[in-house]
């Protein structure tokens, strides 16, 4: 259960960058706006996005893109990393105790 540990704290490490660049952002407008998940993913790869939706939509399932995946876009990309990370993090440390007692 390390992997899920490293993963876990990968996406909380993450989410903190992300959150600093949010309160960077502040400092030098002025103004607090959270980064949304899909803003975010489009500043680090525009080409990936825009061959996502067709790939999703063709060889998943058309209903997956609209209001499921959308929807997790348009959420703050803190929350998007942050929630999954504590998860593991959390799950796989409690799993890695109860292995050690037996």
């Amino acid at each position: 259960m390390l992997i899920g540990r490293v993963i876990g704290w990968g996406l909380l490490i993450l989410a903190a960058i992300v959150v600093a660049i949010d309160l960077f952002g502040w400092y030098l407008n002025g103004r607090f706006q959270l980064i949304a998940t899909g803003e975010l993913w489009f500043r680090i790869s525009p080409s990936t996005i825009e061959l996502a939706q067709p790939a999703i939509q063709r060889h998943v399932a058309a209903w997956l893109w609209d209001p499921v995946l959308v929807t997790v876009l348009l959420w703050p990309a803190e929350l998007v990393l942050s929630i999954p990370g504590l998860l593991l993090a959390w799950t796989c440390r409690a799993q890695e105790r109860r292995g050690r007692r037996r």
